[in-house]
């Protein structure tokens, strides 16, 4: 059963035919060895990823970067059809040196940071991806934990070229902060800011019909105030907030 679940990445129900067995017997044994979830799993080995938690806010700040295509002023096809949305968006395609026509309205790059232990998140919607925009985000990261009483003493990226330019790793260094890269093709290790990228992209950009770009960001301040003190995050069992103000148990 275990290794029809880790080589062939089999559900309960497929394995219960191969092996005789009901689905819901397969499924109680894969959760006693900690298979009932693929995402807790590393997909070329099968061996389960090792879940872990830092016991202090500030240990470890998980920094991502999501690219999202930006809005164009009345709204794209969601909001006015295809046909129309269509029409709206070819008034900001333009003839580049190749004589081809190409879109002007390019991307939106939401630099995220969460704090590993207390889950608390902070974002911007910035123009690019370069070095001195990362880096100086993570400044504007770093100093705004700091108004919450949290002191950044690790931050984890992923291979990105702005998080490997000598910008980026002076200013930390400069700072006392640890920089931690995570394998290549290991984004699961920096799962805890993947994962509010996903919160983010449902529950925000993509959660109404927003009629620019403009408006959708103007919305992402309360959206975080919303998810930092009122959204109930299950790992944590309840609001990030609540980790900060020393409940039993935790440190500050």
């Amino acid at each position: 059963m275990i290794e029809l679940r880790r080589v062939r990445k089999l559900g309960p129900a497929r394995i219960g035919l191969i092996l005789g067995m009901s689905a819901s017997t397969v499924h109680r044994v894969l959760v006693r060895h900690g298979l009932n979830r693929l995402r807790w799993m590393d997909r070329p080995t099968g061996r389960v990823i090792r879940r872990y938690e830092k016991d202090r806010p500030g240990e470890l700040i998980h920094v991502d970067i999501k690219k999202l295509g930006r809005i164009p002023d009345g709204g794209g096809w969601r909001v006015l059809g295809k046909a129309a949305g269509k029409r709206n968006n070819d008034r900001y395609r333009r003839r580049d040196n190749t004589g081809a026509r190409r879109s002007t309205l390019g991307y939106g790059y939401v630099h995220a940071a969460v704090d590993d232990h207390t889950r608390l998140a902070y974002a911007e919607v910035l123009n690019d991806e370069k070095a001195i925009t990362a880096t100086a985000f993570t400044q504007r990261a770093v100093a705004w934990f700091a108004t919450h009483g949290i002191s950044v003493k690790g931050i984890m990226t992923d291979n990105g070229s702005c998080y490997r330019s000598h910008l980026w790793a002076d200013t930390l260094t400069a700072n006392g902060i640890t920089h931690i890269r995570i394998p290549p093709r290991r984004p699961q290790l920096n799962g805890k800011v993947e994962r509010f990228n996903r919160t983010l992209a449902d529950e925000w950009a993509y959660v109404r019909l927003y009629q620019s770009e403009t408006e959708r960001v103007a919305a992402l301040a309360d959206w975080l105030h919303t998810y930092n003190h009122h959204h109930n995050h299950t790992a944590i069992g309840g609001p990030p907030i609540t980790r900060i103000h020393n409940p039993a148990g935790q440190h500050n």
